[in-house]
């Protein structure tokens, strides 16, 4: 975890009521992809909890959703601005676990830290199958960059105006291994298709680095905190029916 001052790059609006915000700071300490930020908003007290889209030396891309008024706020925020940010949080989707050939599955603002995860991929020299959803075409968001790193992309809307439709429970039948992230149910439906795999769960967060305990959750291992030893478990250890700590 690092403390940082970031200066917005850009921030921009990518499809209705989702931005894209580039940061520049010296030493994010990202090294995995699907790790995130907490991001201190203008007159919140608690910090906003981000997954990262990419990083790149002293650059590090943010994708969010504009989903209550914190969010709001950061999408006025405009480029030259300062954010208070803590970086390099989680433990991140590990690139050595994931055997080539693996599909990668994003749905809805889970997409953007699947970004990152496929151009890792495809620098350690492993090929993926990735599968996108979307409730409609206007809502896509992030679809180029995902064609320009991989052959193989399906793209599922739930309303059929683009690729096929349905969820992406629908774009294939087994998966031997798969790296997901998106909202609970996608994630649950996805389970019984997938022999293994690493999941990323998104959770409410206090502090995003261990202290507070407030996202909690149980596993087959015991209680385990989605900001400290997740975002990402592995599917084989989530219990499905009861993930919230007592």
């Amino acid at each position: 975890m690092q403390k940082t001052i970031s200066t917005i790059y850009s921030n921009k609006e990518i499809a209705p009521g989702i931005f894209c915000m580039m940061l520049e700071t010296e030493g994010s300490k990202f090294s995995n992809p699907g790790q995130f930020a907490m991001v201190q908003v203008p007159g919140k007290f608690l910090r906003r909890p981000i997954s990262v889209c990419r990083y790149d030396g002293d650059r590090y891309t943010l994708v969010y959703r504009v989903a209550g008024e914190g969010t709001r706020i950061m999408s006025t925020l405009e480029a030259g601005q300062k954010v208070d940010a803590l970086t390099g949080l989680g433990n991140g989707y590990d690139v050595k676990r994931i055997p080539d050939g693996a599909y990668i599955i994003g749905g809805g603002i889970g997409i953007p830290p699947m970004l990152g995860l496929v151009r890792a991929l495809i620098m350690n020299g492993k090929k993926c199958k990735v599968i996108l959803g979307y409730n409609s075409e206007k809502e896509i968001f992030l679809l180029d960059q995902f064609r320009d790193l991989a052959e193989d992309v399906t793209v599922m809307t739930a309303d059929g105006s683009a690729g096929k439709k349905g969820f992406v429970t629908d774009a294939f039948d087994h998966a031997d291994f798969a790296c997901a992230c998106g909202p609970l149910p996608m994630l649950k439906a996805l389970a019984p298709k997938t022999d293994q795999g690493l999941f990323s769960l998104e959770a409410r967060m206090g502090c995003g680095f261990g202290a507070c305990m407030g996202c909690s959750i149980n596993t087959e291992e015991g209680s385990m905190r989605v900001c400290k030893e997740g975002p990402v478990f592995s599917k084989n250890i989530l219990k499905w029916d009861n993930l919230i700590s007592d």
